[in-house]
């Protein structure tokens, strides 16, 4: 499918539905605030069953981080069965059965590829575009949502939201009041600012009354204490074990690649632990990695892989040596932490020395001292209390006529697939319930 241009119809601010003709407008209009995966899916499930959609987007494009997904490539989902894939979301998993119940993995394959968007399945169970290419996702949905006539306006900021009487009305938008029977908040968390998402939906979800359960960076870079990562800056590793020990218990184990940086640690199996690690930072606890660089070898495997090695290559530098085990820059890293010398002969090497570098392959110990700042992370934690959302219509317990969707919510998952999943679900389910809540007649 060609990339098309990605601006949808813009709505001249003189064609907005205004207060002042609220009794024409508020019972037929859906207001759906915020441009992204979970918000342009809202808005064209809703323009299919009938409803009259606009769309307010404040920056000057929609799906502005929908198209960084992914490293650009973005992973729209991910083929685990619905029991494993909702146990990536952790104590906040079941808020999701209802909607993954609606439209789930095959069903969001299935809208893409009706639209022509070849699909591929990599590793790990990870779907993108065959063609790597972010912005054809987009594109699908421009095309779609110009076939339903759903409006949308950008460089629009929602500044408060309308409500009387526990109902929603409408909003005030830059000194001008917008009326509406309903209204999806779909502005995204914190992460990535620059694509939007810089919190203005946690503003409007308290200004309706909904509770927010702390919000902090998740799937985010980890800082690590002293310069070890930083030395071997830009490295990336494959198949490593890390071990995460919270107050010298260990509490979780993941494996994978992982990347040092100049700061600290990240990579996918950093990114996994890292919604842990910054709670227990928060909470004052001492962290610590533990890194087995060789974790398909047990310690007798290992220990004998070591003296095999130092026996047939003895007349040569323990530094040479250990660059057939470890990358060249990790060597002088090791070599230091183990309080050996790079120029001592391997056939030289004592048994209690042998012992040290090996638990030193096993356990290569890093202090976690911070994490990375929001704009960092891929996605934020925290956000909307579920408990004060219906995960049957994703409407607000609180006010009639207001959903909720996507990253807003308390939901956040590994990296994989998942998010970007309960986004599109939560704004196909918000959005068939609002046309449904507008017109009762129709069928959802």
């Amino acid at each position: 499918m060609p990339v098309t241009n990605i601006f949808l119809s813009q709505t001249p601010d003189n064609d907005l539905p205004m207060m002042k003709n609220r009794e024409q407008t508020a019972g037929t209009q859906l207001l759906v605030v915020g441009g992204g995966a979970a918000g342009l899916m809202a808005a064209g499930q809703a323009a299919v069953c009938g409803a009259s959609v606009l769309v307010l987007e404040k920056m000057k494009r929609p799906g502005r981080k929908l198209c960084i997904t992914g490293k650009g490539r973005c992973n729209l989902t991910n083929v685990a069965p619905l029991a494993e894939f909702l146990t990536h979301f952790g104590p906040s998993g079941p808020f999701l059965r209802q909607a993954f119940h609606r439209f789930f993995t095959p069903e969001l394959l299935e809208f893409f590829e009706e639209r022509g968007l070849a699909l591929v399945t990599e590793r790990g169970g990870r779907v993108f575009p065959a063609s790597g290419k972010a912005p054809e996702v987009l594109a699908v949905f421009e095309e779609w949502l110009r076939q339903c006539g759903v409006k949308v306006t950008t460089g629009l900021a929602v500044d408060t939201l309308l409500i009387e009487d526990g109902v929603l009305t409408g909003v005030s938008c830059g000194g001008k009041s917008i009326a509406c029977g309903a209204l999806i908040l779909a502005t995204g968390g914190a992460s990535y600012p620059a694509t939007g998402s810089s919190g203005d939906g946690y503003r409007l979800a308290e200004q309706a009354g909904h509770r927010l359960v702390p919000v902090r960076p998740a799937l985010v870079p980890l800082v690590t204490a002293g310069d070890c990562a930083g030395r071997m800056a830009g490295l990336q590793l494959r198949n490593i074990l890390v071990r995460l020990f919270i107050d010298n218990k260990k509490k979780e184990e993941a494996f994978g690649e992982l990347a040092f940086t100049d700061f600290g640690l990240s990579g996918p199996v950093i990114l996994t632990l890292s919604g842990r690690v910054v709670d227990a930072l928060r909470a004052g606890q001492e962290i610590t990695l533990f890194l087995d660089l060789k974790p398909a070898l047990d310690d007798k495997k290992l220990d004998a892989r070591l003296l095999r090695d130092f026996e047939t290559r003895r007349t040569e530098s323990l530094a040479s040596v250990l660059r057939g085990l470890l990358p060249e820059e990790m060597v002088n890293v090791a070599l230091e932490l183990t309080g050996l010398s790079a120029d001592r002969l391997a056939g030289g090497i004592r048994a209690d020395e042998r012992k040290r570098l090996r638990l030193w392959l096993k356990n290569f110990r890093l202090q976690v001292t911070g994490y990375r700042p929001m704009a960092e992370a891929i996605v934020t934690a925290g956000g909307v209390d579920t408990a004060q959302v219906n995960p049957r219509t994703m409407e607000s317990r609180l006010v009639q006529g207001l959903y909720f969707v996507g990253e807003l919510l308390d939901l956040q998952a590994d990296t994989g697939g998942y998010n970007l999943q309960a986004a599109f679900s939560t704004g196909w389910l918000a959005g068939r319930s609002a046309a449904a809540r507008l017109n009762p007649s129709s069928q959802e």
